[in-house]
């Protein structure tokens, strides 16, 4: 009873207009007297307010974070739970997938050591101590012995293998730039590894003949075989008989042969030799006052037809005004079966007192190949080389690969039209199918470190289509550039355009040629002209590289048709 007293007595006291309640109230004590009241004093109802403040500070962020999850538990729980498990799955996969890669890239590498031992083998079988240095090196030369070239190649291709083993298996455990994990392609160790270095083509050693020529005694040229790769090869060899026969070379006129004038440069030749040594038909013509005969026309090859000639061409010369005595064999000689012949050779058998010989088609001739074939040619000059492409064409090659390639890339010669029966025709093919010649791609871009190919061919665009969805190393793709129709936008071919060549099959075919001689690895289709001219080029202007080859070099194709 006394407490419900007291209670309602406090609750009256609470509920008064005349009294302030505080936590501080201290009424009720007998022996408490209060002080002078000088003003109201408020700080009980601040403190009263202040705990709540307080309380409502420290619960609302607890609040957010239960608001936070708890809109999306469903979630929550799911990826703690389930994405161990996918994550586990995946990784088993990758890892899977990248140790089964690996296998086989080990299978290779076993192998291509296999080769290099048995490689190693035979050099040493052929440097015995039973043979002298000198019949060693005729050994080594006739039995195709690997030279130390062939042997830092194939050892460099063992360390690329070695370093893609590594990431394939790195790639199941992470998904940043691999190739920057294992380190730079191009080094070994603490000492950088040029795979790709050009070719030293040894010019001291080059074994040349003076062409200094009678200026009253002519060689008129005769190319008939094949496209302009064929010609410009016979025309090469023409000059050398012409050197080695002291006369000045007549280049063919277009009317029975290809407008030489557009896509080399005549006056290039007169210049490296400083003297004249070649001139054009017209030039021919006007020393000769229009009285164009052909004193002897002598025959290389008898068989199958008489100086390779037929009777089209014969016509043509006519029609210009030409006149001829009877084609003469200087002896028995078979296109399908040409032997080797040498200066002496020549000299014996096409020297003449005549003012004006012709020599039937030689692009099938074989004479002093190994001399021919060096670097510069066989005869003295003070260039790089006597044959090659007119200014124009090289400038506009320039441009072009400033304006799309950059100076690191490779050249591609992809021959395709009519090259499948050909191909199938040789022991072994050289038609491979697309799957099969990217792959061998691949290996060389990724050999010599370069970011974009260069396409010269053929192919249709259904077969260059596929090759380019199938060039991807790294996870990226490796472009493949081919040059793009006349857009009045770009600049680059302006000049040909001034010239009024644009358009020109054979000026672009030279173009191709000059972009594919100046990069800094090619790849050519073997059994080409066009390859080989590239590769005289290359070897000439110095730009060839250890790396240069044709397409899968030293594979067969995986899939090979019936004849007919």
């Amino acid at each position: 009873m006394d407490d419900e007293s007291d209670d309602c007595r406090n609750l009256i006291d609470q509920n008064s207009p005349k009294r302030i309640p505080s936590t501080f109230d201290i009424d009720d004590d007998p022996h408490f007297r209060p002080p002078i009241q000088t003003f109201r004093f408020s700080i009980p109802k601040f403190a009263f307010d202040k705990r709540y403040y307080y309380i409502l500070a420290a619960a609302l962020p607890l609040c957010i974070v239960v608001v936070f999850f708890s809109a999306d538990i469903q979630t929550l729980f799911s990826t703690n739970l389930s994405s161990p498990l996918k994550s586990s799955d995946s990784l088993s996969d990758r890892m899977r997938q990248a140790e089964l890669r690996a296998l086989y890239l080990l299978r290779q590498q076993q192998l291509g050591f296999s080769d290099l031992w048995n490689r190693s083998l035979l050099v040493q079988s052929n440097s015995s101590f039973n043979s002298t240095s000198s019949n060693n090196l005729s050994s080594n030369s006739a039995s195709g012995t690997p030279s130390t070239e062939d042997l830092n190649s194939a050892i460099l291709k063992q360390i690329s293998l070695n370093k893609e083993i590594q990431n394939v298996l790195l790639s199941a455990h992470s998904s940043g730039n691999i190739s920057e994990e294992v380190g730079d392609a191009h080094s070994m160790g603490s000492f950088a590894l040029d795979r790709c270095r050009k070719m030293d083509q040894k010019l001291s050693d080059r074994r040349t003949i003076e062409w200094k020529p009678k200026s009253n005694k002519f060689l008129f040229a005769i190319c008939t075989s094949g496209q302009m790769s064929n010609h410009l090869i016979c025309l090469e060899k023409h000059m050398f008989f012409a050197a080695i026969l002291n006369r000045i070379l007549v280049i063919p006129s277009h009317k029975v042969d290809f407008q030489f004038s557009r896509v080399i440069d005549i006056d290039h030749i007169n210049s490296c030799l400083e003297r004249k040594v070649v001139i054009s038909f017209e030039e021919f013509s006007e020393i000769k006052k229009h009285h164009l005969h052909i004193d002897r026309f002598f025959c290389y090859f008898s068989k199958p037809d008489p100086c390779y000639v037929d009777d089209e061409h014969i016509k043509k010369l006519k029609n210009l005004g030409v006149s001829m005595g009877k084609l003469e064999s200087a002896w028995n000689e078979d296109t399908k079966k040409p032997t080797r012949k040498t200066v002496s050779d020549i000299e014996s058998k096409f020297s003449s007192n005549d003012d004006v010989v012709a020599v039937g088609d030689i692009f099938l001739a074989n004479v002093e190949q190994e001399w021919v074939n060096q670097p510069g040619g066989p005869i003295a000059h003070k260039c790089q080389t006597l044959i090659e492409p007119s200014r124009l064409i090289k400038l506009t090659a320039q441009r072009f690969i400033q304006t799309f390639l950059g100076k690191n890339y490779i050249a591609f010669h992809f021959r395709r039209h009519g090259f499948l029966k050909f191909c199938n025709a040789k022991q072994p093919s050289c038609f491979y199918p697309i799957p099969q010649a990217a792959d061998c791609l691949i290996r060389v871009v990724e050999r010599a470190n370069v970011p974009v190919i260069y396409l010269s061919t053929d192919a249709a665009e259904s077969e260059y289509g596929l090759l380019q969805s199938l060039l991807v190393l790294n996870g990226k793709p490796i472009p493949l550039v081919k040059r793009p129709p006349r857009n009045s936008a770009e600049k680059w071919d302006a000049l040909l355009y001034r010239h009024g060549i644009e358009g020109d099959s054979q000026v672009e075919a030279m173009l191709d040629k000059t972009i594919g001689a100046m990069s800094s690895t090619f790849i050519g289709a073997s059994g080409s002209t066009f390859t080989e001219d590239i590769l005289r080029l290359r070897k000439d202007w110095g730009s060839a590289s250890t790396c240069d080859e044709y397409l899968c070099q030293g594979e067969e194709p995986n899939f090979i048709s019936e004849n007919e």
